[in-house]
């Protein structure tokens, strides 16, 4: 059994949480690098049938694969790894000037086939999880992201059927005012805002995945806007111009 943090545990559909055990420990994480502490939050979607083969995955030390916390679709929610340590489940990307985002994060599996709506009891779960998150580990809304966020070139979870305004208007993430700008700016201010270096048409696909996932046709004014805005008032980097 792994060491045992207050946090760990088992979260029924009400929110409740005895933090007695880990539930369901997985042995694929190690010692976050550096000295680091989360400061960042990545959500994924499963893309596996059901929570049973999501979790038995998660805990495979074949898979070499992890995550933080999973939550099924009736809300409830498992901890397979301390978040003082570092699991796996980021993969090669970066955001902003951080290129290990496992050793500088918390992962949130969500299961979620990929291309199906995320039901009210998950969102609710996932509300909780979050709120409690970011107020252990002093994280700001802008550090909750995407898996695609950090890796645009080869992840698209939690995919355009997330609610990203939803966690925003709760100060769970963040969204962009509407706006119009220069076409010209949007990829400096995509990388102020935090993405990762990738080919223009990539990163416009990663930014309306989360922001815009209705948007179609080239680049615009209006995807400008909002990014300029998001660089503006959360910077991960300075903008340059």
């Amino acid at each position: 059994m792994a060491t045992v943090s207050p946090a760990l545990g088992i979260l029924g559909p009400s929110g409740c949480s005895d933090f007695a055990q880990v539930t369901f420990p997985s042995p694929n994480h190690g010692e976050r690098r550096g000295g680091a502490v989360p400061e960042l939050v990545v959500i994924h979607y499963t893309a596996m049938a059901s929570c049973a083969e999501s979790r038995a995955r998660l805990c495979d030390p074949v898979a070499e694969v992890s995550a933080h916390w999973l939550i099924d679709l009736d809300g409830t929610t498992d901890q397979l790894v301390d978040e003082s340590r570092r699991a796996w489940h980021a993969g090669a990307g970066a955001w902003g000037a951080v290129t290990d985002v496992n050793s500088h994060s918390i992962g949130i599996e969500l299961q979620n086939s990929g291309n199906a709506p995320f039901p009210a009891a998950q969102m609710a779960a996932l509300e909780t999880l979050l709120t409690a998150i970011l107020t252990r580990w002093h994280i700001p809304p802008q550090g909750v992201i995407a898996h695609s966020d950090m890796a645009p070139a080869r992840k698209s979870d939690p995919g355009p059927r997330f609610d990203w305004r939803r966690m925003a208007r709760q100060g769970l993430s963040v969204w962009p005012e509407p706006a119009k700008a220069d076409p010209a700016g949007f990829i400096s201010a995509l990388r102020a805002f935090g993405y990762p270096d990738a080919p223009p048409d990539i990163l416009l696909h990663a930014f309306r995945l989360r922001f815009a996932p209705w948007a179609r046709g080239p680049l615009g004014p209006g995807d400008a806007g909002a990014a300029c805005d998001l660089a503006r008032r959360f910077p991960a980097r300075p903008l340059c111009r």
